[in-house]
């Protein structure tokens, strides 16, 4: 835990490219906004349902790249 990295390493990036994983995938199969129609938020739940889908693509893509990088690093 030197030189200003945290304890997580490895394991919370590739936590955080699960879950954007997860929230792509979510909101792709429609179970974001099938959440969303059951609270009554029918159209404000269609656009949280794209905003969750941004969100979770850029985790994925950034997240990724951090577990790329990281993979590329170690295994030098």
């Amino acid at each position: 835990m030197s030189h200003g990295q945290s304890s997580w390493g490895v394991f919370g990036i590739f936590l955080g490219f699960i879950t954007g994983a997860v929230w792509l995938l979510f909101s792709v199969l429609g179970f974001i906004s099938d959440f969303f129609g059951l609270l009554g938020l029918g159209n404000l739940g269609n656009i949280l349902n794209i905003l969750i889908a941004l969100i979770g693509f850029l985790a994925f893509i950034i997240f990724g790249l951090f577990v790329f990088k990281e993979a590329w690093r170690r295994s030098r």
